[in-house]
C-alpha cells in the first residue's frame, strides 16, 4: 500500500468566546499574522486556522511547510495527523502515520515508565504485541535503567522527554509527520536524537516538516508548500526561486 495524503477543500475554523469590543480589537492586533479573524451572528468571533487548503502529497515527497508564524503550518499537520478533524473539506490519508509532536499527549503521571509506553504506544497505533516486541529497544534507547518501573511523576522533564521520544521513533512509520525540529534535551540526547530521527526519515514512504530553517529544507525536502493565513499560495517541487519566496514570506 504506497503512502498518500489528500485534503480537499479543507478548512479549520476555531471559535473564540467572550470576546467584545476593545478585547476583540486587541485580540485582531495579536493575531494579524495569523488566521482570518470573522464575526458571526450574535458577535460571536472565529479564527479560520485553515481556509480551502487543497493538497496532493504522494509517496515519495519530502515537503517543507514554511510561513510565518501563525500561518498554520502547525494546524495543517496536525489535520493530516488526524488530531483536528476540518470543518469544512476532506481528508484522504492512506498509510501509518506517526506524529513528531505532542509527544507528551496520553502521559499518566501515576503510571510507571514502562505503563506509559505501552499508553503512548496504543495511542500511536501500535498493537500490544508491537509494544511488546519493541519494549526492549525502546528501554535501552531511553536509558532510564530502573526508573522505568517507577511513577513518571517523578522524572525530570528531560526523562520524560526521552522516553516519549524513544516510544514515539520505535517504528518506521509510512508517513511522517514533524512539527520544526528537535530543540529539548542534553547534548549528547540530542546528538542520538538526530542520528534516529534521520533514520526514520530514510525509511519513511512519505514526510511533511514545518519548518523555517532554509538549510533543512535544502537538505531533507523536494518539494515546498507556502502558506499565509491559512491558505497554500504556494506549492511545487523545490528549487532556488521557489524557495527564496518561501522563505520572504
Amino acid at each position: 500500500m504506497s503512502a498518500e495524503i489528500r485534503l480537499e477543500d479543507v478548512s479549520v475554523r476555531f471559535q473564540i468566546f467572550g470576546l467584545h469590543g476593545r478585547s476583540l480589537k486587541k485580540t485582531a492586533l495579536n493575531l494579524s499574522t495569523g488566521g482570518r479573524i470573522g464575526r458571526e451572528p450574535g458577535a460571536r468571533v472565529h479564527i479560520d486556522a485553515l481556509a480551502g487548503v487543497n493538497l496532493h502529497l504522494q509517496e515519495g515527497d519530502r515537503v517543507a511547510l514554511v510561513g510565518h508564524n501563525g500561518a498554520g503550518k502547525s494546524t495543517l499537520l496536525r489535520t493530516m495527523a488526524g488530531i483536528y478533524e476540518p470543518t469544512g473539506g476532506r481528508v484522504h490519508v492512506r498509510g501509518r502515520v506517526s506524529p513528531m509532536f505532542d509527544l507528551m499527549v496520553g502521559i499518566n503521571p501515576e503510571a510507571t515508565g514502562r505503563e506509559n509506553v505501552r499508553l503512548r504506544g496504543l495511542l500511536l497505533g501500535m498493537s500490544a504485541a508491537e509494544v511488546d516486541a519493541y519494549a526492549g529497544e525502546i528501554s535501552a534507547f531511553s536509558g532510564l535503567g530502573g526508573y522505568l518501573d517507577l511513577p513518571v511523576k517523578i522524572y525530570s522533564s528531560g526523562m520524560l522527554l526521552r522516553l516519549m521520544f524513544a516510544v514515539t521513533t520505535a517504528i518506521s512509520p509510512q508517513i511522517l509527520l514533524l512539527d520544526e525540529w528537535i530543540t529539548a534535551g542534553d547534548s549528547a540526547f540530542m546528538e542520538r536524537a538526530e542520528q534516529r530521527v534521520n533514520g526514520l526519515i530514510d525509511r519513511s514512504a512519505l514526510m511533511v516538516i514545518a519548518t523555517h530553517n532554509r538549510v533543512l529544507v535544502e537538505r531533507l525536502c523536494n518539494k515546498v508548500a507556502v502558506l499565509e493565513q491559512g491558505r497554500v499560495v504556494e506549492f511545487g517541487p523545490l528549487t532556488p526561486l521557489l524557495l527564496d519566496r518561501a522563505m520572504a514570506a
